[in-house]
């Protein structure tokens, strides 16, 4: 692996504590939701900087590179292949919400958590 694959590999996993700690600690769903996506764009990035040499800096981008260079790999489930797009709400209620509505259920947090350490896992393991 690169240096910078590893660098985004490893900022994935920093997200990752932090969401945890986010959720555990302060109990700032809307932050640990944020930050569970965040893992998952990171780990993307990896990926797409292994493979390409390039990194793609928007949603969009990442999020269509991701799945080009999965697509048809058995060993990315399609839950794995939507949760950037699921999770991007999740950051974007912490980003521009206010309000009620500005703090994302715990079950759905619970979950991004849950599915951005598989997602980390996958994508660690795809490069290796």
């Amino acid at each position: 692996m690169t240096p910078e694959t590893n660098e985004h590999l490893d900022k994935a996993r920093e997200y990752l504590v932090k969401a945890r700690g986010l959720l555990d600690v302060m109990h700032y769903n809307d932050e640990a939701g944020r930050a569970a996506y965040l893992a998952g764009f990171r780990a993307a990035e990896a990926l797409i900087s292994e493979h390409t040499g390039k990194i793609a800096k928007t949603h969009e981008g990442v999020n269509g590179q991701f799945n080009l260079l999965t697509k048809g790999n058995p060993r990315v489930d399609s839950e794995l292949r939507r949760f950037l797009s699921k999770a991007y709400s999740l950051k974007s209620v912490a980003d521009y919400e206010t309000g009620p509505g500005s703090i994302g259920p715990l079950d759905r947090v619970e979950a991004a958590i849950a599915t951005a350490i598989r997602f980390v896992d996958c994508v660690a393991a795809l490069l290796s």
